[in-house]
């Protein structure tokens, strides 16, 4: 196959990158070049601006395209609009954040999703005509906006476009730190601190894993809505840990802190305790690691021993990242201050 991807530079899009090449496919990616593009002699890239240079394009085709960066409605319906008789799949990468009510187990493609008001549409448009748009700075509206971009896509290219929805990616060149966190913290040893519940189940998925999935889908051009994250129910706080220790041979031990404890001291579910989602502070969210990915499942979705994907996120850290400040995890500091109250409070 011929495939165009719109970035391709991080994170996920190295992943599909990665995938497509040794599927032996033909790539060509499409960015700002804002980021150094792979050394791959047989991948051509198109350095362009999706807002303003999709001109860049014309004239040229592709069996299917990937959209790894579409954030704002309009730019995605711009960019499917454009491509539509260029490409024969649009591929989205959404989000299982689009879902209206995730405070339940088991939700699935058929769920309700959010949706965005006027005003909250002209902020986003705003925020991206800055220049300084991330996902991050569209706080809240970021589940309506990939909502509504699967909309947009799907109007511009009826039944032919690929919507997935992954929760958590995690693995190699994740420069969020919400996997990588724990991954390094256990391999330096000591006492760890650990949050909440050792029970406390987790779902994410290996960016390999999921970009795997993704090509294998447009070799055999399919269509529709798909959650993509690990299987529910699989994987509990204690085994992920427990498994980070055990793949870097550390002698790392867990200390578990009760929620209320944490709470107490202004420790930030998810950010300072990658992966801890309280019920307390986040009710709305109790079901957001068991999403029914089954549909996935079934389409061929396979999972890779989670020892591979801590062993290769852990190397990649080590050859890459190390001394460089880490974007999700409590400092060293404030952990051992935790230990130590743990001990002496009531």
């Amino acid at each position: 196959m011929k495939l165009l991807i719109l970035g391709g530079t991080k994170f996920l899009g190295l992943h599909l990158l990665a995938a497509a090449v040794a599927r032996k496919h033909e790539v060509c990616l499409f960015n700002r070049g804002n980021h150094p593009s792979p050394p791959l002699p047989q991948v051509e890239t198109i350095h362009g601006d999706r807002n303003a240079d999709l001109s860049k394009l014309k004239g040229r085709r592709w069996d299917a395209v990937i959209d790894t960066c579409g954030l704002v409605p309009r730019a995605v319906k711009a960019s499917a609009q454009f491509l539509s008789g260029s490409v024969g799949t649009y591929v989205f990468i959404s989000s299982q954040s689009v879902y209206a009510d995730l405070s339940l187990p088991g939700v699935d493609e058929d769920a309700e999703v959010k949706t965005l008001t006027t005003e909250e549409l002209e902020r986003a448009n705003e925020i991206d005509s800055s220049g300084q748009s991330s996902a991050a700075s569209y706080g809240q509206m970021y589940g309506g906006l990939k909502a509504l971009c699967e909309q947009a896509a799907e109007e511009a290219m009826p039944d032919r476009v690929l919507n997935i929805r992954p929760g958590l990616i995690v693995g190699p060149y994740d420069y969020t730190d919400r996997f990588t966190y724990w991954v390094t913290r256990l391999s330096k040893g000591g006492e760890v601190l650990a949050p909440g519940r050792p029970e406390y189940h987790v779902q994410f998925i290996d960016a390999r894993d999921l970009s795997e999935w993704t090509i294998k889908m447009l070799e055999g051009d399919k269509t529709g809505l798909y959650n993509a994250n690990g299987e529910a129910r699989k994987l509990t706080m204690k085994n992920l840990l427990d498994q980070c220790q055990a793949v870097s041979e550390s002698e790392a031990s867990l200390t578990w802190a009760p929620e209320a404890f944490l709470l107490r001291h202004n420790v930030a579910p998810w950010s300072e305790m990658p992966l801890w989602l309280p019920d307390e502070v986040a009710p709305h969210l109790k079901g957001f690691m068991f999403v029914d990915c089954s549909k996935a499942v079934n389409a061929g979705l396979e999972f890779r021993p989670l020892t591979e994907t801590i062993r290769d996120t852990l190397s990649w850290y080590k050859a890459n990242r190390v001394g460089e400040p880490f974007n999700a995890g409590i400092s060293s500091d404030k952990e051992q201050e935790l230990l130590n109250k743990l001990r002496t409070e009531p």
